[in-house]
């Protein structure tokens, strides 16, 4: 799977930043270092850098490593829950050269930062390296670079639209909503019900975090817009996107999301939902094994579906999430590195953890496994919401990227400026950050 390079651009929303490669304090790229693939060698204990490992999946994927490899025992650091730190705290051990993490579990718009600042090493292909022909073609490109991969994809994501089918049914509601409005007009109908007091209408992440910047991109695609065009420029001060703003704005605004929203993250909201407090929810395919727990955590297990997400007049654009391993260019046992992402990304051990986690795996053919399918009625839905899925702006300085579109979607959404005001300061700043050179 092989991309045609661009001088700093990369296939759709990736932008083209100022230094075109240099990002916090990193070098120029324009001696084509980064992309230069060195071989990979060295064995012995490695370490995994990664988010928290919620369902303790993960470790024990670990701890089957270990006991096939008693010389190369793997050890897994978990960093801190919200992306923006774990980001951070990568960014840092890299920026000091330190051999502390040997693999990184990167958000998949990480990579352009990374390997542009030449943090990763490159991944062979091919015989004796990674094969990527039989993962979904939409995941691949996440873990490339100037059409080198530096990152395996290993889970992926879309965002989905959970629902709360006991709810529904009271109400009257046969069919979950496939349009903002409808959504609103179900809310209005199950809030009627005496099981409906006390339950939020909607609820996605619009809390300061990379959440925030996840919920924008959703809004604003599936109301027509971009945040960036395909030459890599600024395109968030049109009419579509000024209408999936004013979505977000006016459910806060009007009530439709709880009040907390406003600081919830990404776990605070599942557990709202998990608590039984919200109707519909956004959120990433892992809640759905967590929220259909039998062990007292959910209050909503085998109450739930899983749809596509709204959008003004049909099914919404879902953001491409998911997560890549990667190898420090700084790691000292990158033989063993490379051999842990294999067994990691085998299909075997995708469809393990899936059964696991529900979290979306990168091997497409396991999208129709009837293993799988047998236990996750939604998969079809999710492949196509993979399949259709649009991106966040990867970039460079990724991190002046997501903290602008934050900032300035946050005041909009805490009242300080108009959604038009936002969206022209936002326009202006990112157009600072793509001017190239």
């Amino acid at each position: 799977m092989r991309r045609t390079p661009l001088a700093c651009a990369f296939a759709g929303l990736t932008l083209t930043l100022a230094a075109c490669g240099g990002g916090d304090g990193g070098p120029s790229e324009g001696d084509g270092k980064a992309a230069a693939g060195a071989p990979l060698t060295g064995r012995g204990p490695i370490t995994l850098a990664t988010g928290k490992d919620r369902s303790g999946n993960m470790q024990k994927m670990v701890d089957a490593w270990n006991r096939a490899h008693p010389d190369q025992q793997a050890r897994v650091i978990e960093l801190p829950d919200e992306p923006n730190d774990q980001r951070q705290q990568m960014i840092q051990n890299a920026t000091t050269r330190s051999d502390a993490y040997s693999i990184l579990n990167l958000d998949v718009v990480w990579t352009a930062e990374f390997a542009a600042n030449r943090w990763l090493a490159q991944l062979p292909e091919g015989p004796g390296g990674l094969d990527t022909s039989k993962l979904l073609p939409a995941t691949v490109t996440t873990g490339e670079y100037r059409g080198r991969l530096f990152a395996m994809p290993l889970t992926s994501d879309a965002g989905l639209l959970y629902y709360r089918t006991d709810l529904l049914e009271k109400a009257g509601v046969a069919d979950p909503p496939s349009t903002w409005q409808a959504m609103w007009a179900a809310c209005d109908k199950v809030k009627a019900l005496p099981e409906g007091k006390g339950v939020d209408c909607f609820l996605t992440e619009v809390g300061k975090t990379e959440g925030l910047t996840v919920s924008t991109a959703e809004a604003i695609n599936s109301a027509g817009g971009t945040i960036v065009g395909p030459d890599g420029r600024p395109t968030v001060n049109t009419p579509q996107a000024k209408a999936g703003l004013d979505f977000l704005v006016k459910a806060v605004k009007d009530g439709r999301m709880p009040k907390a929203a406003l600081t919830l993250d990404g776990e605070g909201g599942r557990r709202h939902f998990q608590a039984g407090k919200v109707l519909f929810h956004r959120q990433w395919p892992y809640q759905y094994d967590l929220a259909n727990k039998t062990d007292g955590s959910s209050k909503v297990a085998g109450r739930f579906g899983v749809a596509p997400i709204p959008g003004p007049n049909g099914p919404g654009a879902a953001n491409l999430g998911g997560h890549n391993y990667a190898i420090s260019a700084f790691a000292k046992n990158k033989a063993t590195a490379l051999d842990f992402i294999k067994y990691m990304a085998d299909g075997a051990q995708q469809k393990a953890n899936s059964l696991a986690t529900s979290q979306a795996p990168t091997v497409a053919a396991l999208y129709d496994d009837p293993d799988m399918v047998k236990k996750y009625a939604f998969l079809p839905t999710l492949k196509t919401a993979i399949e259709k899925a649009k991106s966040r702006p990867s970039a460079v300085k990724y991190g002046d990227v997501t903290s602008a579109i934050q900032g300035a979607v946050y005041d909009a959404l805490g009242g300080r400026t108009s959604t038009g005001q936002a969206l022209t300061g936002l326009q202006s700043k990112l157009g600072q950050l793509t001017t190239a050179q």
